[in-house]
C-alpha cells in the first residue's frame, strides 16, 4: 500500500511570531522555519505503518516556495521514500492545497492519505476535510490511534464527550492529532541518506490546478495587550472588585 503524507513549512513553534510593519502578514524573513508539528506526527505514523509491513511506499508532499525542499528532506530523513514539491510563489490557501493534493492522489493512487489536523501558522483545520470532499474519499479527523487491516482503517479519536472509534474503507483521508504518536529523533545518518532520495518538483500548471487566492487578507494585527492581574488582601475586596471592575462577557 502506498501512503501520501502532506507536510507544510511553517514558522518554528519556538519562535515568537511578529506582524509585519505594513500589517500585510506575519514576518518570515530571517526567521527559523520547520515542519508543522502535526505533519511530523503524520510522517511518523506512516513510517510506523511501513515498519509493520502495512505500507510499501511513503510519499511526502509539500506545496509552496522552493525552501519547502528543506521540509521535505526532513520528512525523507524521518523515513519517507520519496518527495514531491508543488512549487508556487503565491500564498496558497487551504482550498488550493486540497486541489493540488487531489491531483497528486489521482496520479499516485495511494491507499491512505495522512495529514496533520491543522497547521500552526493559520490554524485553518480545513485541508484534510476539503481533500476528502474533492476526492470523494472517506475521512476521519483528529486521529489518536490508527490501525490498518483487511482494507479498512480503524481510527480512534477524541470528541467532546470522550472518545469514539470509527472504521472506514481504504483509500481514505486521516488527519493526525497530537496523541497519535511521538515523532522519532532524526539521526545524522538518516539526514545524509535523505539527500540521495528522489525529490520531484512540479508546478500547479503541471497538475492542471488554478491556485489563485479566493480570499483577501485586509489587515493582520497583533492581539491587544492584556492588562496585568492584581492581588487582593481578602475576599471582601475581591467581591467588591468583581462588582465594580469585572467585565461582563
Amino acid at each position: 500500500m502506498k501512503i501520501i503524507v502532506a507536510v507544510k513549512r511553517v514558522v518554528d513553534y519556538n519562535v515568537k511570531v511578529r506582524v509585519k510593519s505594513d500589517h500585510s502578514g506575519v514576518e518570515t524573513a530571517n526567521i527559523k522555519m520547520s515542519m508543522n508539528p502535526f505533519d511530523e506526527i503524520a510522517i511518523e505514523e506512516a513510517v510506523r505503518l511501513k515498519e509493520k509491513g502495512v505500507a510499501s511506499e511513503i510519499i511526502a508532499v509539500s506545496c509552496g516556495v522552493a525552501q519547502c525542499q528543506e521540509t521535505l528532506r526532513t520528512a525523507l530523513a524521518i523515513g519517507a521514500d520519496r518527495a514531491i514539491l508543488v512549487e508556487c510563489s503565491e500564498l496558497l490557501q487551504p482550498l488550493a492545497v486540497a486541489k493540488l493534493l487531489k491531483a497528486l492522489v489521482a496520479r499516485e493512487q495511494p491507499g491512505l492519505i495522512i495529514l496533520g489536523k491543522q497547521a500552526i501558522d493559520d490554524d485553518c483545520n480545513q485541508t484534510g476535510q476539503m481533500l476528502a470532499a474533492l476526492a470523494n474519499l472517506p475521512q476521519v479527523t483528529f486521529a489518536s490511534k490508527l490501525d490498518i487491516a483487511d482494507g479498512m482503517a480503524t481510527v480512534s479519536r477524541e470528541v467532546d464527550g470522550g472518545s469514539e472509534t470509527l472504521q472506514v474503507t481504504l483509500p481514505a483521508v486521516v488527519t493526525a492529532d497530537l496523541r497519535l504518536n511521538e515523532p522519532r529523533y532524526v539521526t545524522l545518518p538518516n539526514i545524509m541518506k535523505a539527500k540521495k532520495k528522489p525529490l520531484e518538483i512540479l508546478k500547479p500548471a503541471d497538475l492542471g490546478v488554478d491556485v489563485t487566492p479566493r480570499l483577501k487578507t485586509l489587515r493582520v494585527s497583533e492581539p491587544p495587550v492584556r492588562s496585568a492581574g492584581m492581588l487582593v488582601p481578602d475576599v471582601a475586596t475581591l467581591v467588591a472588585k468583581l462588582r465594580t471592575q469585572a467585565k461582563v462577557i
